[in-house]
């Protein structure tokens, strides 16, 4: 997601962009050659005396130990925008001091084409400019919504941190399926993505809910209508998601 991050904001010529990185992959390496970012090992070597923001792309695991290095950007004054699951504010307030302006971030993997939705918290203490300057940087992925709660930071991460996987797996589903009824694989597989992909491109063009594009296409006692009385039978799909996205949230909750 740094990646993705990254790209955007190269290509919106956002900058200086300073990257910590202790084991850099081979595009960064690229992109510190072209000067399109300055790179660095570690924190203690920013010699950047103010930055305006510091966006930590850093896994839940790895920031719960990680967060204390990072506390100097926060005393400076940078705006700290944390896109870790699972990591509350408590947590991030401790390492980087009461005084610290934190975001909490969770954007989706779409973000690296450009497709992608991030939902936002604000932490006390931040401000309106704060607010605009996360909504700016996060805008490089995509989409930005605001949430008023933090719990509901895990809602988000269920719903559409998580979210991709399930589609991916829709289209793993509807391959197998295809195959069960004869289809070659590579048949099946192209008709699914092609469904799924284009789905959601007209989802995304169209402003009519949801609802109302599945009716659109569905005939009554038509084919369609015969697969939807399963997908929506009392234990169906949405059932089922809901069950998924539950916990989902609930694991969230225990990464705290």
């Amino acid at each position: 997601m740094g990646g993705a991050l990254l790209k955007g904001w190269i290509a919106r010529k956002a900058g200086p962009i300073i990257v910590v990185e202790p084991k850099p992959s081979p595009a960064l390496r690229t992109l510190a050659k072209k000067k399109a970012i300055i790179l660095v090992a570690a924190p203690s070597q920013v010699k950047a005396k103010k930055l305006s923001a510091c966006v930590v792309a850093l896994k839940p695991q790895i920031l719960k130990h990680e967060a204390p290095v990072l506390a100097e950007f926060a005393r400076s004054g940078a705006l700290m925008i944390s896109i870790a699951a699972g990591t509350d504010t408590q947590l991030l307030f401790q390492a980087w001091g009461k005084k610290a302006r934190i975001v909490r971030a969770m954007p989706n993997t779409p973000g690296a084409i450009g497709q992608g939705i991030t939902g936002l918290f604000a932490a006390k203490g931040t401000t309106q400019a704060d607010k605009r300057k996360a909504t700016a940087l996060l805008s490089a992925l995509g989409e930005t919504i605001w949430v008023a709660k933090e719990n509901l930071i895990d809602s988000v991460t269920a719903v559409s941190g998580s979210g991709p996987a399930y589609l991916f797996l829709m289209a793993e589903a509807m391959t197998e399926a295809g195959i069960a009824e004869g289809l070659p694989r590579e048949q099946a597989e192209k008709l699914a993505r092609a469904t799924v992909a284009g789905s959601g491109a007209l989802l995304a063009a169209d402003k009519s809910p949801a609802a109302a594009l599945r009716e659109a296409v569905t005939s009554p006692g038509g084919t369609t209508q015969a697969a939807l009385n399963v997908l929506m039978a009392d234990d169906g799909l949405k059932s089922l998601m809901k069950r998924a996205i539950r916990a989902a949230r609930l694991r969230a909750e225990e990464l705290r």
